[in-house]
């Protein structure tokens, strides 16, 4: 299964290289040698770097300012890392929310990006911050929520 894990925004400089917003904490997405999948086909990154909030990358046969203009809004596609321990939101989505004390709460519809924390958006519309999940095993995501956070 592919995720998305960016998208390159503009060109930087003369020599090809792109700006990439990663939607992941996984650095790796950008390594020398990196295969990403777009819907123009696969890339492999030829060079990356941070900076500030992004990153610069080089990719392979981009080698000028106007083809590297031509990639902006490209979405960054790569297979799903194999991480035990880690909580991935495509795993979230159609899950069932049950609270610690058994309350069930309805079934996960997407996990919305926020600064604070992402999302979970209920089929009811209710949203629950990830912060509040214990885990998600079998179709059950299990949440220890603050008194209050589903009374509206």
């Amino acid at each position: 299964m592919l995720l998305e894990v960016g998208r390159i925004g503009r060109a930087h400089g003369l020599k090809g290289e792109v700006m990439v917003d990663l939607i992941t904490d996984r650095l790796e997405r950008v390594a020398v040698g990196t295969v990403l999948s777009t819907d123009r086909g696969d890339m492999v990154v030829v060079g990356s770097r941070p900076h500030q909030k992004r990153f610069i990358v080089a990719f392979e046969g981009v080698s000028d300012r106007t083809s590297a203009e031509a990639l902006a809004g490209t979405v960054l596609r790569a297979e799903s890392v194999d991480d035990p321990e880690a909580l991935w939101v495509h795993e979230l989505v159609g899950t069932l929310v049950v609270e610690a004390n058994g309350v069930e709460r309805g079934v996960v519809r997407a996990v919305q990006a926020n600064p604070a924390h992402d999302l979970l958006v209920l089929e009811s519309g209710a949203l629950v911050p990830i912060v509040f999940v214990v885990s998600c095993v079998d179709g059950v995501t299990l949440i220890d929520p603050p008194p209050g956070l589903f009374d509206f």
